[in-house]
Order: structure tokens, then sequence, then C-alpha cells
């Protein structure tokens, strides 16, 4: 019998260690190949860990709430043939999460460590607890001192955010403005604490417990609510040339390419475009710093059959041609619905469009994808009547018509910004060229 090293395999440039959630085999166990041995938890998505050999899990080093440095042995695994076998990183499917990061800019974990440790006597923090913590400058011995809802006690991403939230609610109001400035700025009103409803149950009525990612989604946009004052603006977008030249080329696209081309790469290749127009929209807020993005990135939000939504990224999308955007496009949607997006292809977004016409909606107000500072709303084309101007004269004629909606932050978008970069939008959809080629 060999020995075979099974170790943390790399989820991502970015991700540097992981939490062990739960072992899926105990010592002594038999394990076939690609057999899930473990549950593992980083700051971007839940993984199942499989083994790249068969044989019998001799021992695991590590125990459930532990986190492990990235090409770190985990765990022993018996197997038939040569000693000293040496174990190469398992391919690992990710289970994908909440798409974003909690605080903005997201920090590599690896610069986490130094600042909050992985634990403090029996008691360990997850990745991204104490990426929250770096981030909102929580010490080691508040961290401590927080009740935890996890197993044994761990300290969940949950508790702590409400621990942030409650912090918040209590912050002294800062001082006014210093002389010389001659117009004194009064200070905040502390925003008051929000007590959840009691809720009664009958019983008749049934209870269901969120999942993980549900529950991660639920903490993102509650959060999202509170650090962006959402503005949304709407505007109704004749899209008849878009809808009549893919009615003509989707056929022969189909055949060429092994590709469905939907409405939804024209869209983007639009957004791309009135970004370019428009670099303000394709920021973040970091404090009192706009941080303006070089790279235009586009995440398209994805429902998942779980009815969860996770937003996956093309990665300079202006750069794509409308080829190679509905290549993406098909390419990241197939496997956020198969669970096999990695890390990276969840990361490093600057801007989310959003299709809700896609469940028969007429327009959304969409909540921002946060650090992005707006996020745009497609609805449902449908025929309608509609006034076209003519060299003749006003005629009325069956268009397809579709609104699109804007959510922007109003701390940094105003209404002459956000307004203007959805109109280019539209105008680029409007302009659409019937006879163009692809």
């Amino acid at each position: 019998m060999a020995q075979f090293e099974l170790v943390m395999p790399k989820m991502g440039e970015s991700v540097a260690e992981a939490t062990i959630i739960k072992w899926l085999k105990k010592p002594g166990d038999s394990i076939e190949l690609d057999e899930p041995v473990l549950e593992i938890a980083t700051d971007k998505v839940d993984s199942e860990i499989p083994s790249p050999v068969a044989g019998i899990l001799e021992k695991i080093l590590f125990e459930e709430g532990q986190t492990i440095q990235v090409n770190g042995t985990i765990a022993i695994i018996k197997t038939q043939g040569a000693d000293n076998a040496v174990a190469a990183a398992p391919t690992v499917t990710p289970v994908p999460t909440a798409s974003v990061s909690v605080s903005s800019p997201a920090q590599p974990v690896t610069s986490v460590t130094s600042d909050v440790p992985r634990s403090q006597g029996d008691r360990f923090y997850s990745p991204l607890v104490r990426n929250i913590a770096k981030q909102e400058g929580i010490s080691m011995d508040v961290l401590a001192t927080l009740e935890g809802s996890g197993k044994d006690g761990r300290l969940t991403k949950e508790d702590l955010l409400k621990h942030i939230a409650n912090k918040g609610t209590t912050a002294p109001a800062p001082a006014p403005l210093a002389a010389p400035t001659p117009t004194v700025v009064p200070a905040p009103t502390p925003r008051a604490e929000i007590t959840p409803p009691a809720i009664s149950v009958s019983g008749s009525d049934e209870i269901i417990e969120m999942d993980r990612m549900r529950k991660l989604i639920a903490d993102h946009m509650v959060m999202s609510k509170a650090v962006s004052p959402h503005v949304t603006s709407m505007v109704e977008v004749d899209v008849t040339n878009m809808v009549l030249w893919r009615e003509r080329v989707k056929k022969e696209f189909e055949k060429r390419e092994g590709e469905k081309i939907t409405f939804t790469p024209i869209i983007l290749e639009a957004v791309a475009r009135a970004i370019k127009d428009y670099p303000m929209i394709n920021v973040s807020v970091n404090g009192t710093q706009i941080i303006k993005r070089k790279n235009i990135n586009i995440g398209m939000a994805t429902a998942l059959p779980s009815g969860n939504l996770i937003v996956p990224v093309i990665k300079n999308a202006d750069l794509l041609s409308l080829t190679g955007l509905t290549k993406s496009v098909n390419d990241l949607a197939n496997r956020a619905r198969n669970n096999k997006l990695t890390p990276d292809d969840i990361a490093n977004g600057t801007f989310t469009v959003t299709n809700v016409g896609s469940f028969g909606n007429v327009m959304g107000t969409p909540i921002i994808n946060q650090p992005q500072v707006a996020i745009m709303a497609a609805g449902v084309i449908k025929k309608k009547p509609a006034v076209i101007e003519t060299p003749q004269g006003d005629v009325i004629a069956i268009r397809h018509m579709m609104f699109c909606s804007l959510s922007y932050d109003h701390r940094v978008v105003d209404g002459a910004l956000g307004g203007s970069f959805l109109r280019r939008v539209a105008d680029y959809l409007e302009a659409f060229d019937l006879n163009r080629n692809i």
C-alpha cells in the first residue's frame, strides 16, 4: 500500500486559503476515483474536493472549521502502488455563492492574515470573516467577544455583518467642519437600529431554512441598500432593427459557430460602448475616494436551477466582437447552471446587466451589485404601436419596444450622468445596423 497526500487545491488567482466546512468521509472509509472527500469554503465559493485516486482514507490532518493554505496536505489516502506517491491537486467543481465581495475594494486574502490571525485559542475564523474584519478595522480581541452561530460557536459572516450593522447605529456623529470654512456642516443623525418585525407562525405554515447561498445574497442586498442611495432612471427603446437582424442571421450564425445568438450579447455590446462614452459610470467608491476602473468587466445576472442568482463576469467586454460576446455569454451561462464556475469567473465586475425580460417582466428596479455603482435591467421585448417620424409626416407603426432601467449610486452618479448613460445605451440599440455582417 502506498500513501497519497491529498492537498488543498488552488481555487483561483486571488484565493490563498480555504476553510474546511465538512468531511464527507471518515478515516477507514473507502474512496472511489473522483469521489468527493470534503467540502471547503473560500471568500468566493463553496466547493467539494474530489479524490484524484481510489483508496482508503487513512488520516485526516485538519478538523472542520480549520483554515488551510492552498497546496497544503489535508489528508492521507492509502492506495495500491509504489510508496511515497506524490499527490497532484485535484480538480475542483465549485458551487457558486453570491458573486460579489462584501467590501470595496476587495483585497487578496493573503493580506488579511498579518492583521487578523486564523485562530485564537481553539476558535477559527474563515478567510471571509477575517477579510471583512480587516476591511472594517475590527481587532482580534473584538472578534473573540462576538457570539458565533456556526458549528461549535464558530463566528460566521452573518454574525460579523450583524455586529458591524449594530456598531454603525451607535457610532458618534462627526464634528462640524473647523474654521476657516464659513459654513458649518451639520453632523448626520445616527441611523436608527432596524428591528425585524415579530413573525407569528401557525400550524399550517411551512418553515424553510435559507441555504448558504441565499443567506449570502440576502446579506449582500441589505448591505447594498444601506451603503448606496439608490436612484432609478428608465427609458423605452425601439429595438425593431435588433430583433429583425437577429431573426435574419440566427440560423446562419448557429450553423457557422455552433452557438445560438440571443439578445443578451447585443445589449452587452451597447452597454460596453456607452461605458466608454461615460467612463464615470464604471467606478467604485472607497470612503471619499472614487476609483475609476480601467477595464470594462460586465457581469450578467444568471438565474440558477435552485432559484438563486449568480453574476459571472465577461472581462474586457469592450474588446470582444459580437461573436466573442455571444460565445462568452453562452459559456458562462451554461457553466453557471451546471455549477462549473470558478472564483475568477465571478470576480472583478465593474458593471452589471440583468435581463428581467426573460421572466416576462416589462421593467425592474435592480439593486446595485457592490462595489459597483450601477446596474441596468432589460425588460421584455413587446410589439407596440408607436409614432414614427418620416419625411412625409408622422405615422403609427407596429414596433418592437423594450424598457431599460438603470439603478445607480447617487453618491457619485447624478441624474444627468445616469440618465445620459442610459439614453446612450438606448441610442446604440435603436441605431443597430440591419445590414450588419457577422
